[in-house]
């Protein structure tokens, strides 16, 4: 099982979700298949980022709820979670 961690910038853009129960179920969901150290089931379209987010992956949780990470062979570090406005800013 992978350890978890979590940056600042994660932190904060997870306090809107707080009330929001079926996000927070879907991104514990996503949380509990990343500690597997297996890929994501086809489902989460699970890809590879660009630009200012080369070496991260991304998935989706729900289809504006995205979480954007990296894994190593020792954790998953959280990086950020949002919408495609918020976390691209279009």
């Amino acid at each position: 099982m992978l350890k978890i961690r979590y940056s600042s910038a994660f932190k904060k853009d997870l306090k809107p979700f707080q009330h929001d129960k079926s996000a927070i179920s879907v991104i514990n969901t996503v949380l509990k298949l990343l500690v597997t150290g297996k890929p994501l089931p086809r489902e989460y379209k699970e890809h590879s980022l660009k630009g200012n987010y080369i070496g991260y992956l991304e998935c989706h949780g729900k289809p504006d709820l995205l979480l954007i990470y990296k894994r190593t062979e020792q954790e998953v570090f959280l990086y950020r979670v949002g919408s495609h406005a918020k976390l691209f800013k279009l």
